[in-house]
């Protein structure tokens, strides 16, 4: 199987390459279009700002790439953020994969929620074997509000989307590569799915 991680300058990806590995997997670390297009799996990652993060997209021309991509793809934190329609960090217009914004927390929390946090109302084969209410690591200041994408779902002084499904593509707002054995068996889940 060919798991290519999209290689964008954001941060994070060694992590992620290595949590693939510990399942016995290889992956690849690439920008290149073909490479990407002939994966079977497609993991885009993000760790940073939002704005600088879609410059980067453009500069590769990867913005263009990612919405038309067929098989599987897994956007994790900003990648989820940035397959979005936009994001208020930055005033950044995003790739439009999953029809909603992504807004900033009211002052009312500290920001970012930093650390361990539930999630709920799991939807999806990404979820298979995972148990409602398993903590999963979170960073970050903006979140997405509850939508028809949502497939879990996380309590943070108000319920938000923790993670996305449209069709081929799903966002994970939350670090699997991170979190314990419940992250490895959702990495698992999603390299195992179907390219249909």
């Amino acid at each position: 199987m060919k798991i290519v991680i999209i290689n964008y300058g954001a941060g994070n990806i060694q992590s992620i390459k290595f949590a693939i590995q510990r399942l016995g997997y290889e992956a690849v670390l690439s920008n290149n279009e073909d490479e990407i297009r002939n994966a079977d799996k497609v993991i885009f990652p993000g760790v940073g700002e939002a704005s600088s993060a879609m410059k980067m997209l453009k500069y590769t021309g990867l913005d263009k790439v990612i919405p038309t991509l067929k098989q599987p793809v897994l956007g994790i934190c900003l990648g989820m953020q940035l397959m979005c329609k936009y994001c208020e960090e930055g005033d950044t217009k995003g790739l439009n994969i999953f029809d909603v914004d992504v807004i900033k927390f009211n002052d009312n929390k500290k920001v970012p929620q930093i650390g361990w946090n539930q999630i709920e109302n799991l939807k999806s084969d990404l979820f298979k074997g995972i148990n409602e209410k398993e903590y999963m690591y979170l960073v970050h200041s903006y979140y997405v509000p509850i939508n028809n994408e949502t497939i879990a779902v996380t309590n943070y002084g108000l319920k938000y989307a923790s993670a996305l499904q449209e069709k081929n593509f799903y966002g994970v707002q939350f670090h699997p590569e991170k979190s314990s054995k419940a992250g490895s068996q959702i990495l698992k889940n999603f390299l195992e799915l179907n390219n249909n």
